[in-house]
């Protein structure tokens, strides 16, 4: 018997039964009109045989009878389109088509009885033969699209084409989604029912189906016996704690699925394709923020904006936050052909009515850089444009001077060449007490354009304000771990991991994005904002997480392996020197961090001869000149480590 389970499941019969859409309505209404015809027969031969004799003279004979039953039936049949729905999707509404289809047609031919009795002492019928009919016909129908909807459930469900899901909340989002489960044409899931916070909602029924009190113990022992999946509700994934809450299905085999949020709901409903697997960006994301955007669409409507590094993660999503505010012009500028041609072909559909330039250039190219900003004269610079990859720009430190300080000093020369307004810089977090090349770089740049505003200052030119933001890893940004695992878990394993005690802060691009410009519009000049980046993340739970929700269990189906620190790596990221101090501003996310302010003279000079090292591609000159520049660069696993003794 086992064998032969085991046959079908692998056979594809089933597959061709769940591709199937549905049996042709002309078909349907035969196999109604057969059942019709049998619930007559049946109901004649009670009426006469087991029932009474009756004296009335028949008018009819027995086929003229069944001829006349059929044909008002199968009036009423297409009166109320009881053949039009898909037989294993049939529910309440199909139900009640098939009663009032019989019950009017028992209520036509009662009729038609009476009023022949009346005026030709006969009858069409018998009236029991008639009600038995009734009754034996919606019996029959009925029990027809119950079992192929049981049948079909059944295979489907046993042979892994519907899942059985319970739904984590009962508000109306959740409800929602369950009517949409009932409905949906495309039926994936199999609503089994419903999990509570709310002890007193529990035992309860909602639309036929149970609500479990949400607890670990009853995760363990009945939810995971009757569900395979939890669909969360959007209003519910506000209110949880998504980090420690999930853990307890994912931990204990249950995938996790998520529904948009009601705001782009249409109709008031989901479409079932708009269930999907919940990401990891999803469990580690924290409450959104708010941010005034009075202030920012103040400034930046009707200005000039000019964006470098507009293909890459940081840099794309400013344009798509910045195109909200209608300024009159946006300038891409990056160096990637291919994918500034995906973001400008991106740009046109999705904002055809506001005007872009795409400019290809290079940061390093002073000549390319002027002619630009000459040309367009922008009244606002977000310079994102930058080598980040710490291990890359470890082996390859000037390429690191190049880009991430000969560019941004070039930009920020011709900000103040051509009264730029504002000019924000993105930073990082691997500035604060560098232990590699590309944290030392952002660093240089820094001090750079703070000691400019400041020199500045002093010639009492505040026309183009400087203004620093620092934040930590982005989720999903290009080149970050979280591909990098999605890779590694697609190819089965092992997901690698530098160190089992590593940790990172980690922020969603668009929140980033929305605090850099935030950032932007409330700078004075001068100023390092750093960004509230929340709890910091052991990266090797991170990868267990992402193991789980992929539906695999960790170390048994896919293994971590320990690789150690690349080069430059460190355990942890800072987003403050330990000397540095911080203050508040209006917004609770930004704080405004108090550095050592540098004089202008003396470093242009010594980033001047920092260029001109690395132009030379002089490796070690490089990074011994950025080590006396910041002096609290210390390299860490790093062949520079010896320029610190």
């Amino acid at each position: 018997m086992k064998d032969s389970y085991s046959f079908l499941r692998n056979s594809d019969i089933f597959s061709h039964l769940n591709n199937l859409k549905y049996i042709p309505r002309w078909m349907v209404l035969i196999v109604d009109i057969l059942l019709c015809l049998i619930s007559y027969y049946v109901a004649y031969f009670l009426s006469v045989k087991l029932f009474v004799n009756y004296n009335q003279d028949i008018l009819l004979t027995f086929f003229q009878r069944v001829s006349l039953i059929i044909s008002t039936q199968i009036v009423f049949f297409w009166i109320f389109h009881t053949y039009s729905g898909v037989l294993r999707y049939s529910g309440f509404v199909d139900a009640t088509k098939l009663l009032f289809a019989v019950s009017f047609n028992i209520g036509l031919l009662s009729l038609m009885n009476f009023i022949f009795y009346k005026t030709a002492s006969v009858i069409l019928f018998y009236y029991t033969s008639l009600i038995t009919y009734g009754v034996l016909s919606f019996f029959l129908l009925f029990c027809l699209r119950l079992a192929v909807k049981t049948i079909y459930d059944y295979f489907t469900q046993s042979f892994g084409y519907i899942t059985p899901v319970m739904i984590y909340g009962t508000q109306s989002a959740a409800i929602g989604i369950a009517k949409m489960l009932r409905t949906s044409p495309e039926n994936k899931y199999k609503l089994v029912g419903f999990i509570d916070n709310d002890k007193n909602a529990s035992e309860k029924l909602i639309m036929g189906v149970k609500v479990y009190h949400f607890k670990e113990d009853i995760v363990k022992k009945i939810i995971v016996k009757k569900a395979k999946a939890i669909i969360i509700s959007p209003v519910k994934m506000q209110q949880i704690d998504a980090t420690n809450d999930l853990d307890i299905f994912l931990n204990n085999g249950l995938s996790i699925l998520t529904s948009p949020p009601m705001s782009i709901w249409k109709n008031d409903m989901p479409n079932i394709k708009q269930i999907k697997s919940i990401q990891i960006e999803d469990l580690l994301e924290r409450p959104s923020i708010e941010i005034s955007t009075e202030n920012i669409a103040r400034q930046l409507k009707t200005k000039v904006i000019l964006i470098t590094g507009a293909a890459g993660s940081i840099g794309s999503e400013i344009v798509r936050q910045v195109v909200q505010y209608k300024p009159t012009l946006i300038i891409l500028l990056d160096q990637a052909e291919s994918p500034m041609h995906t973001l400008k072909l991106e740009l046109e559909e999705l904002f055809p009515q506001q005007n872009f330039s795409v400019f290809l250039g290079d940061v390093r190219n002073k000549e390319r850089m002027e002619y630009l900003v000459e040309m367009y004269r922008p009244d606002y610079i977000y310079h994102a444009a930058a080598y980040k990859h710490v291990p890359l720009i470890e082996d390859n430190p000037v390429e690191s001077i190049q880009v991430n300080v000969k560019g941004t000093k070039i930009l920020a020369d011709l900000a103040v060449k051509y009264k730029v307004e504002r000019f924000v810089m993105i930073s990082t977090d691997k500035a604060v007490n560098p232990t590699n090349v590309m944290g030392a770089s952002k660093r240089i740049a820094e001090i750079y354009v703070q000691s400019l505003f400041h020199k500045l200052q002093e010639g009492e030119n505040n026309e183009t304000k400087f203004i620093t933001t620092r934040f930590g890893n982005v989720l999903g940004s290009n080149g970050s771990v979280i591909p990098h695992f999605k890779a590694q878990i697609e190819r089965g394993g092992p997901v690698t991991v530098t160190h089992p005690e590593i940790i990172r802060y980690f922020m969603t691009i668009p929140e980033a994005c929305m605090l850099v410009l935030e950032a932007g519009a409330m700078g004075d000049g001068g100023e390092i904002f750093i960004f509230d980046m929340g709890s910091p993340v052991k990266i090797v739970d991170l990868a267990r997480k992402m193991i789980r929700l992929a539906g695999f269990t960790p170390e048994l189906d896919i293994k971590i392996e320990y690789t150690g620190l690349r080069p430059g790596e460190k355990l942890y990221e800072e987003l403050l020197n330990h000397k540095e101090l911080t203050t508040k501003t209006h917004h609770p996310k930004i704080m405004i961090a108090k550095v050592q302010e540098y004089k202008y003279d003396d470093v242009s000079e010594q980033i001047n001869e920092l260029i001109k090292h690395s132009s030379m591609c002089k490796n070690f000159l490089t990074v011994s000149l950025m080590k006396k520049i910041v002096p609290e660069f210390l390299s860490k696993n790093s062949q520079y480590e010896r320029l610190d003794v």
